[in-house]
């Protein structure tokens, strides 16, 4: 779970301890919680931040922020002269401010330049201390994943990932369980120690408090 690049399935685990699923999920489900650490590092400098839809595909629907599919929330670190840091995902209800700006509050530290696309949900940035850089994508002739390829790049992977070992399929209750494992994993991606990185679980697993049940005790 904590070194192979794909994670590991509830069934796979089942196969691999000769347990039950129920109990092969809990357990991921409980590892996932752990790898969430208390008061870790908020991200800084230059950092992109968008939206993305994570979901099952409907036949004839809306596009865009208006769907019915889960909206993720990602913001990543970028490195000069290239490449990415670190990176935060959440689930949010809507694309409004209400959700969007809290986010960033919450991840990254006041100061940090924060690049968006032209979306009202973010123009309350400048306002709680953030310097703010919008690329109207429809003024600039790109295409998303070109203005801002950071978070772009983070979707696909992530989504790559849920296909392949999960096939696709999670209830949304659970998806930011999924969400953490994955930043657990990316964050950690550049590790010259793949043992430590399983230390470090093991370490936040014994710090983090019981869960005598699981959210709604039934499996994702």
């Amino acid at each position: 779970m904590t070194t192979a690049k794909n994670g590991m399935s509830a069934k796979t685990l089942q196969r691999t301890l000769g347990t039950s699923y129920r109990v092969a999920w809990a357990m991921l489900q409980r590892y996932r919680v752990a790898m969430v650490r208390p008061n870790r590092s908020l991200l800084g400098g230059n950092v992109e931040v968008d939206e993305t839809l994570v979901g099952g595909v409907k036949q004839n629907g809306k596009r865009g922020r208006g769907t019915h599919k889960c909206i993720v929330v990602i913001a990543v670190e970028l490195k000069s002269p290239k490449g990415y840091g670190r990176v935060r995902m959440r689930p949010v209800t809507d694309a409004s401010g209400d959700n969007l700006v809290p986010f960033v509050q919450e991840t990254v530290k006041p100061g940090a330049t924060i690049y968006t696309d032209g979306w009202g949900g973010y123009n309350d940035l400048l306002k709680c201390g953030f310097k703010h850089e919008k690329i109207v994508l429809s003024d600039s002739g790109d295409p998303a994943h070109v203005n801002l390829p950071g978070v772009h790049r983070i979707a696909s992977l992530f989504k790559r990932w849920m296909l392949g070992t999960h096939q696709g399929s999670f209830d949304p209750e659970h998806l930011r369980a999924y969400l953490e494992e994955f930043t657990f994993r990316f964050n950690r991606r550049t590790s010259s120690s793949r043992g430590l990185v399983f230390r470090r679980l093991i370490e936040q697993a014994v710090a983090t408090s019981p869960i005598i049940e699981c959210p709604s005790g039934k499996p994702a």
